[in-house]
């Protein structure tokens, strides 16, 4: 692009806080002085009209008051201002100007001033039309080929075409099909007008096809009185540009040959008067006006075209030609004539600057000083030389982008839980069906030791917890401030979250030298919700569909101990039974065994016993920790429930197959729905009325089909939702088992959680079971493969929901038994043969055998247990 800026030759602010658009500029020698000397007119959204006359001035000058031949508040918005002969019995200009709802036309003479005021301007009504819908924007010319005078044509906000014979209104006809108004331009050499429409289509109208149509006005007519008058509006060429225009220009620089541009968003095209493409242009900017204007060179037509980067781009047909830097975004652009200077290009920004400029280059008169000669003193080079290397070396030394010291001493987060729920509950529209659902305040402070800009705060919990206010604005911390806020948390569906757990996120700015407006930065952090929160003590049960036995290295803790806020303290120490009623109303039970050091779990569902196990565990581990006691450990003996586990999958699976059962008989309703209306308006639209056979009742009973299918699809959509909860549940479970049964690492922890639990939330594009199918397969070919050949093996690059889940089952299945010989999980290219390790309880690996293949067939109900159960049944004879 060229480095050329435009030369201001005449420039102005118009008015203060004013708003211009694009018709809001015109140049014409509007006060017929016969000098071929144009003015410019503006009109202002405020409503001030002004008419300047510029004259050229030198750089750093302002504008002379005389350059303002008049300024007037006409105390209603201009929308548009044109120049045109309006006025029946004469050929002198005059000036048109659209408001909303009126349109009128001023002269605007000038006397000669004796004094040394100059010339005195003004404008007289000639006369106006009051509208009855509101305008948009019009165009001008000489319909139906009427010699020396003007018509004018207003397009309406709902798509009618009101034309005007000057002093009198002639008609108004309605666009078909008509959605939003766009730009209208009147090509006389056809004698039509073009407009695009909200199809993106490029339409054009003959006048004659106009005023024959329909009128307009008798749209309020009775149906019969439609049918037997008028014809209908027909278009005469239609063009898809596939895009929105800006702006249409009608240009005819010779007798033979007229055109037609149209200024789209990403494209600029230049139609033949039948509507084929004469050429069009791809531009890699966003335009924002543009007026084509006669070329030096026969048969090719120039375009200015200014963009939103304050560039002026100048195209012969479509080579660019010249490129000029402006110092504003324009909103119109038009070409004039001033004092022996043609071809002056006028600019109008949307915020009033006014702007006379033209094309070219000013010599630069800058010379370079000479320099001083002096001998060099290499020791001062020297040291100055060390000096900056030192520098070098401290900035580009390798060091984290934000150390952790410099993360901590900026913004710090924290929050603190209640220990008691709320006398008073907060909760909001919740639909647990519980008679009151309680809810718990969380305290956010934010301290800041640094000026922090525009911070804000962002709580988030899982579905389906929620809380009062998860979004916060703040003004700028200044250093050693902080900022508190409160808020409170509560079970809002009707369902057991997998997690209590919530985040609190805070982003801001800190300002550096080098960047005032602030570098961006968050800090966060965790919180932990109490269990009380989606629960209630209840009576124990004895008995239950699904049982856990957690064994530990330490006698059994009373329960008063380490649930206080469970159970009553005058059971005193003889309380090892404790039940939990969720507010969903499932109910799981907490014994503790008086002869061994066990503790059994229990309840009906299988999901529900996840938070309990949990919550029993983290409270056993403080407890032990405060005894200053670091050899405790948890493990499983037991049996990994996969069967249960598997029923879940399957639920979950069958939800999302039924969605898209749905979606797919809604679609299929919604075009019958669709066909039956293009039938009836079809009908309607005849001229002879005929029966409608039924039609109105197919469309009733396929509308209800419908909304019957919409019900169902959301109620699904709302037990899909539920199932996935229940199913992350049952997920965390059997991942905390499987790692108390084989001893995990916190890393073998973390590998076991991405590979079963990749998503926060469940979508019919990218659903649970094909991504947890996919990370367990690339397992079982990486660290727990048996041999090189599956690791050969190539997975797919794509994933798509499954027809079963009889693959999925299988390699959960598989993945298990792999685990139960002595595989170990491992993200290294290192541990991918399989490792022969004694494993935990000194029981040796067991050797390849028929098991694996017994155990992955789909849809087993094997159950698998620790190591020494499978030991002893395979030393059996």
């Amino acid at each position: 692009m060229s480095l050329f800026k435009a030369r201001d030759w005449w420039s102005t602010i118009l008015g203060e806080k004013e708003e211009f658009d694009q018709g809001c500029l015109c140049v014409a020698d509007v006060d017929n002085s016969g000098s071929g000397q144009d003015k410019v007119i503006v009109g202002s959204y405020k409503g001030y009209l002004r008419i300047f006359n510029p004259h050229p001035m030198k750089p750093g000058d302002e504008v002379q008051p005389e350059d303002l031949l008049l300024e007037v508040q006409l105390r209603e918005p201009i929308l548009q201002v044109e120049v045109g002969k309006f006025v029946s019995g004469t050929e002198g200009l005059h000036l048109a100007v659209l408001h909303c709802r009126k349109l009128c036309v001023y002269a605007v003479s000038g006397t000669q001033g004796n004094v040394e005021h100059g010339n005195q301007y003004q404008i007289k009504l000639m006369y106006e039309h009051n509208l009855q819908r509101t305008a948009c924007n019009m165009t001008y010319g000489p319909f139906g080929g009427v010699k020396g005078r003007d018509l004018i044509c207003i397009q309406s906000m709902d798509g009618m075409l009101m034309l005007f014979e000057q002093e009198s209104y002639a008609f108004g006809r309605f666009l078909p099909g008509f959605l939003l108004p766009g730009p209208l331009a009147y090509s006389s050499r056809t004698d039509s007008f073009i407009t695009v429409s909200s199809c993106q289509q490029v339409e054009s109208y003959k006048y004659q096809v106009l005023a024959f149509a329909t009128d307009a006005d008798e749209r309020q007519d009775t149906e019969q009185q439609k049918l037997s008058s008028g014809k209908r509006l027909a278009v005469d060429w239609v063009l898809n540009i596939g895009e929105q225009a800006l702006d249409i220009c009608v240009v005819s620089f010779n007798q033979g040959v007229s055109s037609v541009f149209v200024l789209g968003e990403r494209n600029f095209f230049c139609l033949k008067d039948n509507g084929q493409i004469r050429f069009m242009k791809k531009l890699d900017y966003s335009p924002s006006c543009f007026i084509p204007y006669c070329s030096v060179q026969e048969g090719t037509i120039n375009t200015l075209i200014a963009n939103h980067s304050k560039m002026l781009n100048v195209y012969q047909d479509v080579t660019l030609k010249w490129a000029t830097q402006l110092p504003c975004i324009p909103v119109s652009v038009k070409v004039a004539n001033f004092q022996d200077l043609k071809g002056v290009i006028v600019t109008l920004s949307d915020d009033g600057h006014l702007q006379c400029s033209y094309l070219g280059t000013d010599p630069s008169l800058f010379q370079a000083p000479k320099v001083d000669s002096r001998e060099i003193n290499y020791e001062e080079m020297n040291a100055e030389m060390k000096e900056l290397q030192k520098i070098i070396r401290e900035a580009t030394k390798p060091q984290d982008v934000l150390p952790e010291s410099e993360k901590q001493r900026d913004v710090t987060v924290t929050a603190e839980v209640s220990p008691d729920l709320d006398e008073e509950s907060q909760a909001i529209d919740s639909e647990v069906k519980a008679g009151a659902v309680p809810s718990v305040t969380v305290k956010i402070t934010i301290q800041s030791r640094v000026t922090a800009q525009k911070p804000s705060l962002a709580v988030c919990v899982q579905a389906p917890l929620a809380v009062t206010c998860d979004q916060f604005v703040f003004g700028d911390l200044e250093p050693d401030s902080s900022e508190t806020v409160v808020l409170s948390v509560f079970l809002k569906e009707n369902c057991c979250p997998s997690e209590l757990e919530g985040t609190c996120m805070v982003s801001y700015n800190i300002p550096t030298e080098l960047n005032p407006e602030g570098i961006p930065r968050v800090a966060q952090c965790n919180f932990s919700l109490p269990l009380k929160l989606i629960c209630f003590p209840a009576q124990p049960s004895k008995a239950a569909n699904h049982k856990l036995t957690i064994d530990t290295n330490k006698p059994p803790i009373s329960f008063v101990t380490i649930f206080p806020d469970f159970v009553d303290p005058s059971e005193g120490d003889q309380a090892n039974a404790l039940g939990f009623e969720f507010l969903t109303g499932s109910k799981t039970t907490l014994l503790a065994s008086k002869t061994s050091q066990r503790y059994r779990i229990q309840s009906d569902q299988l999901e529900d016993l996840w938070l309990v196990t949990k919550e029993l565990i983290h409270r056993l581990e403080v407890h032990f920790k405060k005894q200053t006691c670091k050899d405790f450990a948890c493990t499983f003996s037991g049996s990994i429930p996969l069967q249960e586990y598997f029923e879940l999958i399957d639920r979950h699976f069958e939800l999302r197959l039924n969605a898209e059962k749905f979606q797919e008989l809604l679609s299929e309703r919604a075009v019958q729905f669709r066909a039956i209306e293009r039938r009836l308006l079809t009908r309607f639209k005849d001229k002879t009325p005929a029966p409608l056979q039924h039609l109105d009742t197919l469309l009733e009973g396929t509308f209800r089909e419908v909304i019957a299918l919409a019900d169902a699809a959301e109620e699904n959509q709302a037990n899909m939702f539920q199932a996935f909860a229940k199913l992350k549940s049952a997920t965390h479970l059997v991942i905390m088992l499987i790692s108390l049964w084989q001893k995990l690492s916190t890393d073998q922890v973390a590998i076991l959680e991405a590979t079963f639990l990749p998503l926060a939330e469940d979508t019919q594009e990218l659903g649970w079971e094909e991504t947890v199918d996919a990370a367990v397969s690339y397992l079982l070919r990486t660290c727990l493969s048996k041999s090189s050949k599956e690791q050969a093996l190539t997975l797919s690059s794509q994933l798509s929901m499954p027809k079963d889940t009889s693959r999925l089952k299988k390699n959960i299945t598989l993945f298990c038994d792999r685990l139960a010989k002595g595989g170990r999980l491992s993200l290294s290219t290192d541990s991918v043969t399989q490792q022969t390790a004694v494993m935990p309880g000194g029981c040796a690996t067991i050797p390849e055998s028929d098991l694996e293949e017994r155990t992955i067939i789909p849809g087993s109900t094997a159950m698998f247990s620790s190591n020494r159960q499978i030991t002893k049944q395979k030393s059996k004879p």
